[in-house]
């Protein structure tokens, strides 16, 4: 009997250490856990309202670059711009949520978007089913990516890329897989064509 107590007590230990500093799941959406350095606004602290209606889920094999297109300024703020997003994506676009997992404001600050779990949305013919989708918050023909935001970037992309064993060959931008946009922008593109990305990723 005793021995049978301890093997209990074994088994019970066993699945409290397994489940600790795992990620979470609610309603079927995937919360990861961030390093603290990343400083991560999860959608919970930006008023983020939950899908409700039916979605499919995907793992994640790619890591795509994007920008917003629309320039963004100091005057604006992050997270009623967001929140602006998430209505406009599915009360316009009939999407089922922001387009984006991942949003970078001027000052590197990375917010959560669509759970990481679901597959994102584009306006362009590619399929971005297993991406996970990062936009710097701007457009960056026009503006300058500072190095704060590209910090966050490179840090942010290593987490996934780490997270999920995503190839270097798989980590690329939104005109890689679209010939009819120039997104994430010139500002940003220049640090995937001069290997500044991927050096920083094998660092």
């Amino acid at each position: 009997m005793e021995t049978k107590s301890i093997f209990i007590l074994v088994i019970i230990s066993f699945f409290i250490i397994s489940c600790k500093n795992t990620d979470q799941t609610q309603e079927g959406f995937i919360q990861l856990e961030y390093p603290d350095e990343l400083g991560v606004v999860k959608r919970a602290d930006w008023g983020w309202v939950p899908i409700d209606t039916s979605y499919k889920t995907q793992e994640i094999k790619y890591i795509t670059i994007h920008h917003g297109g629309v320039e963004f300024t100091r005057d604006k703020d992050p997270v009623k711009s967001i929140q602006n997003l998430q209505s406009w994506s599915r009360s316009e676009k009939k999407w089922i949520d922001i387009p984006y997992h991942y949003m970078i404001d001027l000052d590197g600050i990375i917010y959560e978007g669509r759970p990481v779990n679901i597959p994102g949305d584009t306006n362009t013919e590619y399929d971005p089913t297993k991406h996970a989708l990062i936009e710097v918050m701007g457009n960056y023909e026009i503006q300058i990516l500072s190095e704060t935001q590209l910090k966050a970037l490179i840090g942010l992309m290593k987490f996934l890329k780490n997270k999920y064993n995503v190839p270097l060959e798989n980590i690329k931008t939104h005109k890689d897989y679209s010939s009819i946009t120039v997104c994430p922008g010139k500002d940003v593109y220049k640090y995937f064509e001069n290997g500044y990305i991927k050096k920083a990723l094998i660092e």
